[in-house]
């Protein structure tokens, strides 16, 4: 009797060994700790494993490069940013070089899209830069040399100020990291970082001193290159309470260039997988909003906020089974 306890216990053990072996694990890909997106995904991530879609988060990459993965099957899921795919499709910038680029953006598919946060240009009391003005010979961090934040910095610059990057300020393109180590030592008058609204990232800058968010003037928005940018795919103007961090002088309101992302996956990823990964989110959304101040946002009437490609069907068997408004034009 003994004997045939210990043969059934180790079968149980083999079984249990052998599921867990045979379970697939599904690769993704998102930004780095401390980003918005980097939240959001691990977030979704976390859910979709309560609802058995297993993923693996790889952090810490390129999302022009996790995006092109995912286009091509390589990985399953990823965070990403809808100007991006205006990018692929068109095969710019950092797609030129890639000549399967606008088909494989065809394979692209959403899961859902919420708003990350905002771009924050910061410069520490004493930088002499109290408007975008004072920009004018000055070091300004715009982001890291891959990726499209540089330019959309370089951008806001040029249409509040006129300012050419190399020409009327020294434009600094670093990792995140090393934008944020550089304003802290001061060898940089200003570093300009898009993050999630409340981000502890800015916040750390009045915990030792005095530090300002400069807010785009009601006029620029009046000119046709910012209202281009502001109308960009992933893009959006917003606002939130410079006092929501402490030791930033700038008062009332800050007008900001907002910016949203979604997370993909690929069309020949299983619909059943992607059905029980967006399940598993929207049924623990609570649990999700609770996880950051900014998260309170994502909502099912923001779902498909700025998403720029068509969801994927397992998505979509979801959102119509709990209710969800889908847009036409999400609809492959």
């Amino acid at each position: 009797m003994i004997l045939l306890k210990r043969l059934a216990s180790a079968a149980l053990v083999l079984a249990l060994s052998h599921n867990v072996a045979n379970a697939e694990i599904h690769k993704g890909e998102t930004a780095g700790v401390g980003d918005p997106v980097h939240t959001v995904f691990v977030s979704f991530s976390n859910q979709a494993g309560k609802n058995d879609v297993e993923i693996q988060v790889n952090a810490g990459q390129t999302l022009t490069k996790s995006m092109l993965k995912g286009a091509k099957g390589q990985i399953d899921f990823f965070s990403t940013v809808p100007s991006l795919v205006n990018l692929m499709a068109g095969q710019q910038r950092m797609y030129a070089k890639i000549d399967e680029a606008p088909e494989l953006s065809k394979n692209l598919r959403s899961i859902f899209g919420f708003e990350a946060g905002a771009y924050h240009p910061v410069t520490l009391a004493g930088s002499g830069i109290e408007n975008w003005e004072d920009i004018k010979g000055k070091t300004v961090f715009t982001g890291p040399p891959a990726g499209s934040a540089s330019a959309t910095s370089e951008a806001l610059i040029k249409n509040i100020t006129g300012y050419e990057a190399g020409k009327d300020y020294k434009a600094v393109r670093l990792s995140w990291g090393e934008g944020i180590a550089a304003l802290s030592d001061k060898k940089i008058d200003m570093m300009i970082r898009p993050a999630e609204i409340g981000s502890s990232r800015i916040e750390q800058f009045g915990l030792s001193g005095e530090f300002r968010v400069l807010s785009i003037p009601e006029a620029s928005m009046e000119k046709e290159g910012m209202k281009k940018q502001l109308g960009a795919a992933g893009r959006g103007m917003t606002k939130f309470d410079g006092g929501i961090y402490k030791g930033q002088l700038t008062k009332g309101n800050i007008n900001s260039l907002g910016f949203f992302q979604f997370v993909g996956t690929h069309s020949g990823l299983s619909d059943d997988v992607v059905y029980k990964a967006t399940k598993g989110f929207w049924d623990n959304i609570k649990e999700v909003q609770n996880t950051a101040f900014f998260l309170k946002d994502v909502t099912k009437e923001t779902a498909f906020t700025a998403i720029n490609v068509p969801l994927h069907p397992g998505a979509i068997r979801y959102y119509e089974e709990a209710g969800f408004e889908i847009p036409d034009n999400l609809r492959p």
